[in-house]
């Protein structure tokens, strides 16, 4: 049944490759608003909803309803992009990147020779962050690796086509973390995920308690490593992605883990106000609360 699963995944993925941008791109708009029209019989309506609705409560109701429709349309959208992204060539994909926002703050972290962290949110299509990095600079990036094998073989294979070298979120992935670190190279991590109870620490992330990866800021304080900040932006019309780089607050390379772990939340977070509509609001992000008392975030 894995195997079949794996099977139509990989099947699907190559025949969205063969659209043009703006048809992947309308086609996943479409697809978020099917989700959208579901409403509260959609889970993933009913998540996006919560998040929202606890994350921004300064916007009035029509522009958190707003908000949601389009971050359903920017999902989906990203789900129909995973066909460029992983089966086009590199050359062309990385033609759809216009334009590079402080790419300076890359070079003058690695002129200091200690490493650098890259985190990167779920906004825009984070998967050509990887391919522009891969193309330009000794890039080592931590992935979680699926379940099913074949998908497994299929991310290592696509993301490593420019010489991405895949570390697995485990400690043989860490260990090639610190190596690269070590060497003055560059890393990239999401953090923007749950952790189990053990590996994270819980921090406020737009004012709400969520469990927060230790790995981060225990690196940046390990290793001294600058923490840089990308993302990227989805342009209208299909005209492409402008990438952005941008520093981390400070502290995040402070040896007080709560302290470093609020850091980092506050440092994505201020990526995600700049296009909060591109974000993943989809994801279960505060589903682990501090105390085991306390009612499910998520019904």
């Amino acid at each position: 049944m894995k195997l079949i699963k794996s099977l139509l995944a990989v099947m699907l993925l190559g025949l969205l490759s063969l659209l043009p941008l703006g048809a992947a791109q309308a086609l996943g708009r479409w697809v978020g608003r099917r989700l959208w029209n579901k409403g509260e019989r959609s889970q993933m309506v009913r998540q996006t909803r919560r998040n929202i609705d606890v994350c921004f409560p300064e916007l009035p109701q029509a522009e958190r309803e707003k908000l949601m429709k389009e971050s359903l349309e920017h999902t989906g959208s990203v789900m129909c992009e995973m066909g460029m992204a992983w089966f086009w060539s590199s050359k062309r994909t990385l033609k759809k990147v216009r334009n590079i926002h402080k790419e300076e703050l890359l070079q003058e972290a690695q002129a200091r020779g200690k490493g650098v962290i890259l985190i990167a949110p779920h906004l825009g299509n984070w998967e050509l962050i990887n391919l522009y990095l891969a193309n330009h600079y000794p890039f080592t990036a931590m992935y979680k690796p699926p379940r099913l094998k074949l998908m497994d073989d299929l991310i290592k294979k696509m993301r490593a086509r420019l010489g991405t070298r895949m570390a697995p979120a485990d400690s043989r992935g860490v260990r090639m973390v610190m190596k690269a670190l070590k060497k003055g190279e560059m890393v990239g991590i999401l953090p923007d995920q749950e952790p189990d109870r053990k590996g994270g620490i819980h921090a406020p992330f737009f004012g709400i308690d969520a469990l927060t990866m230790k790995l981060v800021p225990q690196l940046a304080a390990q290793t001294g490593a600058t923490v840089l900040c990308a993302y990227s932006k989805r342009l209208p019309d299909a005209e492409g992605f402008d990438l952005y780089f941008r520093e981390a607050e400070g502290d995040i390379n402070s040896k007080d883990l709560a302290l470093s772990a609020a850091a980092m939340n506050r440092s994505m977070e201020a990526c995600v106000r700049d296009f909060p509509e591109q974000y993943q609001w989809e994801y279960r992000r505060f589903n682990t609360r501090p105390s085991k008392d306390e009612p499910r975030f998520y019904k």
